[in-house]
């Protein structure tokens, strides 16, 4: 289950002032007819070099992940433990934490297999965040203290339909990589998230726990 405050921690940082976010990525997809699913468009770029209106946009896409409704919108899930898991998705999403999201190639590799197995809307945009946490002590009167427990490195991927000049909307789905458990990172488990808990996206949520 996931603690809700804990959540509610992670998003204080998600403020132009106070971002957690040092870089984001993503790409537009489109549908055609004849070709299927295609990218139109891709970015890669320091969080810092966003104007504030663009900062703003992206936080807000970013913050509805862990800022869903838990243990509903936002499920935690344990990954397989077997021999597999370095060429799973478990070690894609490794690699792109552990890379801070400056290798492309594998960024390229992770929309291409969302647009393999994601098929909700006829246009719309792959979201993916870096952020660090350093996670503060806090007391046992709960108040926060000087010091760092823990530093906290993730992804966060928001898929949100697009409009106009790539206006991006309110996600359809998404995850938080790895989960955030107890005030601290827990690398066997990914929080994913659905707009609509009764209607999950199973195919590609099998994709995330499961792709070989």
């Amino acid at each position: 289950m996931i603690n809700r405050d804990d959540m509610l921690e992670l998003t204080r940082r998600m403020t132009p002032k106070r971002t957690c976010f040092s870089r984001v990525a993503g790409c537009y997809v489109t549908y055609d007819d004849e070709f299927g699913y295609m990218i139109d468009g891709t970015f890669n770029i320091h969080f810092g070099k966003l104007t504030e209106s663009e900062k703003k946009t992206n936080l807000e896409v970013a913050k509805t992940i862990p800022f869903a409704d838990t243990n509903k919108q936002l499920k935690e899930y344990a990954f397989p433990k077997d021999s597999g898991r370095k060429d799973s998705m478990w070690g894609l999403l490794t690699g792109l934490k552990e890379t801070e999201l400056k290798d492309d190639a594998l960024l390229t590799i992770l929309y291409e297999v969302i647009m393999e197995k994601y098929k909700g809307l006829s246009e719309y945009a792959i979201m993916v965040y870096f952020g660090t946490y350093d996670i503060p002590f806090k007391g046992t009167d709960g108040q926060w203290n000087e010091g760092s427990e823990e530093i906290y490195d993730f992804v966060i991927c928001a898929i949100a339909p697009y409009s106009g000049d790539y206006e991006v909307g309110k996600p359809e789905f998404g995850f938080l990589f790895p989960a955030f458990s107890d005030r601290s990172a827990d690398r066997d488990k990914i929080d994913i998230y659905n707009i609509d808990p009764d209607d999950e996206n199973t195919d590609l949520m099998k994709l995330i726990l499961n792709w070989h």
